[in-house]
């Protein structure tokens, strides 16, 4: 994906506390001509695994998310961080931290959207921590459902999420990977990271 490693060099900013900005294109405004190529870059990566719906977490995931859901030709399922008074009682949940926010949600998605016979891909803008996606495997696990996999458009590689997601035995497909964010540089690691 060199057109995304060129957004996030030219666009990308680095803020404090090794945080990358990068609302110009993937979570405030959104490049749709991007996220139409990302989108096909997760549906080639994972069709293999036979997904019947994409799992994200609001918001920002949900970009990238839907258009791996049309790729694929399955149903977008997205993780609610407040439940709407429309949302029943029934809900899987899960606890999830926000470096970003500095704040734990908690997280639901309708019993009636997931269940045991689902293969879930889980799509997320950024992994840093590795926590929106652990929540969103719990939901799944709750579900009786299979992780088909975990994609990912930016990962913080000198973070732990990756390796601890790894680790657990999911395949991770991250179109980017950041190395290092030291003294406001953008430094990307020399190949993508899957499993």
């Amino acid at each position: 994906m060199r057109e995304l490693l060129e957004k996030i060099a030219t666009e990308g900013e680095v803020l404090a506390g090794g945080v990358l900005k990068v609302d110009r294109f993937l979570n405030h405004q959104v490049a749709p001509q991007l996220m139409k190529r990302i989108g096909e870059a997760f549906a080639g990566r994972f069709c293999g695994e036979r997904p019947t719906k994409v799992l994200t977490l609001e918001s920002s995931g949900i970009s990238p998310a839907i258009m791996a859901a049309y790729e694929l030709g399955i149903p977008l399922v997205v993780a609610r961080k407040r439940r709407p008074v429309t949302m029943a009682d029934d809900v899987y949940r899960a606890e999830v931290y926000s470096f970003t926010k500095q704040e734990t949600n908690e997280i639901v998605v309708s019993r009636s959207l997931l269940n045991s016979g689902d293969r879930v891909l889980i799509i997320d803008d950024f992994l840093a921590n590795g926590q929106a996606a652990l929540g969103m495997t719990e939901i799944v696990q709750q579900a009786g459902a299979v992780v088909a996999g975990i994609g990912i458009v930016i990962e913080k590689a000198f973070q732990d999420g990756g390796r601890l997601l790894r680790a657990r035995g999911f395949r991770v497909v991250s179109l980017a990977c950041i190395a290092s964010l030291d003294g406001g540089v953008i430094q990307f690691a020399d190949e993508v990271m899957s499993q």
